[in-house]
């Protein structure tokens, strides 16, 4: 489907379904947000799909905080400080920190939220950036200290993460986390509807202040032509877009503004090197020598983003020409499978899910399209987030389509993967040494200059073993009418400054 005739397909959704009958009225007081694909559940620490994320970081915090500088700043902890050795990180909290329930925010909180996520059974996202930390110590209500088995650079960043979320330790102790959300957020969960529509009500004890709104109520709609047509007539006051087609119509909009940022966050076809003949080397260079990025991204995003190699922060990232077939050769693409014992091509299925992202059916396929002429023949299985979420965790695909999340640290965005320990490394199903080894030495070493050099050495190595097919970046896009006030775009896509969002009469 040509992403042309996507966006008329959705147009024609949305003027069925009458989105009229979809968002109801709300109190001025009320922000009114709309977005096309709901949360998958609440449990901060095991949350992976992005709607998930944006819903949660709006009602938990974590220890620290990224701004849109993508410099850490304080969260639930007001200050933290290393020990010289590296060893130890120390967090002082904020006092008047507390939770939705009324209870304050201890060190005990913290201790036991760090445990949840070190806790194997736990399944936790960010586990993998952790496994540093050898005790946690509360010597008093307000501080939390980390020992640590080694100096730790990226550990701090990791800590930023919405999967680092403190809950309360009383929360765990009864196995609620999950079933119901306690946070120390701006907003509160007064009701959620699964694939209909949140409510959240301010939180009145928020450390951060006032909130700038009573309330936000999230109505999820069927498409994103039916949020914006839905901005079009005032329903809606803000809404999270993904999909470029869309995204770009804002701007004719005399009542509406767009925000448009670039995100860390990327666009992979995902090969699992657990399965024959991805197994190869010689096969899995040769997919990423007959691919063609900016076909792709022209074609899905509307050109909207540019081609990347696997680190994505402008700090470590690389020029992609320098790296491994990144310029498209066919050529070089088939003789690679010829060497593999595979000149006739093979079969496989590529994973991908409907709605996250909306570009997730075209990029695939493009991608059947290009992998055709060295003999690849794809099979398309469009999935359900959630199918998708599970099938994927498990590693169970021959290839996959994904927007995968970045980080500002090259670690804690990779070691999760690409190291042995590393709590997906089912989902990349690919151990190496090499890769390891200098994950390992970028995490110990504290100079900057020197760790961009280590990085540097891990994407090439990494684009040449050619695991994955690394794509494009795109960017993060936001909508809202023009009487919304003080919405702050993220590099990592982040809502949380709907927090201090006002509506101005």
């Amino acid at each position: 489907m040509t992403s042309k005739f996507r966006g008329l397909l959705g147009l024609t959704t949305a003027a069925m379904l009458g989105v009229s009958a979809l968002v109801t009225q709300a109190d001025a007081a009320t922000l009114r947000m709309a977005w096309a694909q709901d949360a998958t559940g609440l449990d901060p620490h095991k949350q992976t799909a992005f709607s998930s994320l944006r819903l949660l970081e709006l009602i938990y915090e974590p220890l620290v905080r990224l701004d849109a500088d993508l410099k850490i700043v304080p969260g639930i902890a007001q200050s933290w400080e290393f020990s010289a050795d590296g060893k130890e990180l120390t967090f002082k909290l904020d006092p008047k920190a507390k939770f939705q329930n009324g209870d304050a925010v201890t060190s005990a909180d913290v201790k036991a939220s760090f445990e949840r996520i070190l806790d194997e059974q736990t399944g936790a996202a960010n586990r993998a950036n952790y496994l540093s930390i050898e005790g946690i110590e509360a010597p008093d209500a307000g501080t939390v200290v980390f020992k640590l088995k080694q100096p730790d650079a990226p550990i701090l960043t990791a800590m930023t993460d919405t999967n680092s979320s403190i809950v309360p330790a009383s929360e765990i102790a009864a196995g609620t986390i999950g079933t119901k959300a306690v946070g120390s957020g701006p907003f509160k969960l007064e009701r959620w509807d699964p694939n209909s529509k949140e409510v959240l009500v301010a939180n009145k004890d928020w450390a951060g202040g006032p909130t700038g709104v009573e309330g936000i109520e999230i109505s999820v709609l069927p498409d994103e032509s039916a949020i914006l047509a839905a901005m079009r007539t005032g329903q809606v006051d803000f809404a999270l877009l993904n999909d470029p087609l869309i995204a770009t119509l804002v701007p004719n909009e005399a009542k509406l503004q767009l925000n448009r940022a670039p995100v860390l966050a990327y666009h992979v076809l995902q090969l699992n090197p657990a399965r024959k003949p991805m197994n190869e080397l010689a096969v899995r260079q040769a997919i990423s020598c007959a691919v063609d990025r900016q076909a792709v991204l022209d074609t899905a995003s509307l050109g909207e983003g540019k081609v990347t190699g696997p680190l994505t922060m402008p700090v470590y990232a690389s020029d992609p020409d320098s790296l491994f077939c990144y310029k498209r050769d066919v050529e070089k693409a088939k003789k690679l499978m010829a060497d593999a014992g595979f000149a006739d091509g093979f079969t496989a299925t590529v994973i991908a899910a409907t709605g996250e992202p909306p570009t997730a059916a075209s990029e695939a396929q493009v991608l059947q399209s290009q992998l055709a002429e060295i003999g690849v023949k794809l099979d398309i299985k469009m999935m359900e987030l959630n199918v998708y979420v599970d099938t994927w965790l498990k590693g169970d695909f021959d290839m996959a389509v994904a927007l995968n999340g970045g980080r500002p640290d090259p670690y804690t965005m990779y070691n999760r993967y690409w190291t042995k320990n590393g709590n997906l490394q089912q989902v990349s199903n690919f151990a190496d040494d090499t890769l390891d080894t200098l994950l390992q030495q970028g995490r110990a070493e504290t100079d900057p200059d020197k760790r961009k050099v280590i990085f540097a050495d891990f994407e090439k190595q990494l684009a040449e073993k050619s695991p994955w097919v690394w794509l494009y970046t795109s960017y993060g896009y936001t909508a809202q009418q023009k009487n919304v006030q003080g919405f702050v775009p993220m590099p990592t896509g982040s809502l949380y400054s709907l927090g201090k969002v006002t509506l101005q009469q």
